[in-house]
């Protein structure tokens, strides 16, 4: 038997991804979908995670003080962290989860039913390059969105707490 059929048409959502049209409504329609999924399965699935793995981010909101879910592609890593990036979706300002984080790196991960504390850090220079071509490997449209955008990416190690 051959390949899942969504592993078959990943090379089609990498193409639409790329598109203006999807980089204008996947900010809108994406998100509230994996939120939806993700209430109505208690933590344990989103909608982007038949695509590639997505996590649940709940950071606390810079101005507001209030928790701020946010379905995020992730790159799980062996020691237990994931790297997230914080493309939106090619828009030029960055997601405000990451200014989120940049205030406070206090965060929860909710990643296919487990709930973890974590600790978010930015990764730059040498660090930052050192995953970058990992993060285009599992979704090459991440250098569209870099190109469309006109900005770095913010990149982020999410490192479970102790």
């Amino acid at each position: 038997m051959g390949a899942p059929l969504i592993a078959r048409l990943k090379p089609f959502f990498q193409w639409l991804a790329a598109t203006d049209a999807f980089m204008k409504a996947g900010p809108v329609i994406v998100p509230r979908l994996d939120r939806a999924v993700h209430r109505l399965t208690g933590g344990k699935s989103v909608m982007s995670d038949q695509m590639l793995p997505t996590l649940v981010l709940t950071t606390t909101g810079a101005k507001s003080g209030l928790p701020r879910p946010t379905p995020l592609a992730c790159l799980p890593e062996k020691d237990g962290s994931f790297l997230v990036v914080g493309s939106n979706f090619g828009r030029e300002h960055h997601p405000a989860w990451s200014g989120n984080l940049l205030k406070d790196p206090r965060a929860e991960v909710s990643f296919r039913g487990r709930r973890v504390p974590v600790t978010g850090r930015l990764l730059e220079g040498g660090e930052r390059a050192e995953v970058w071509p990992r993060l285009v490997r599992m979704w090459p449209v991440y250098d569209r969105y870099t190109e469309k955008s006109g900005r770095e990416l913010r990149v982020f190690r999410l490192s479970p707490e102790s």
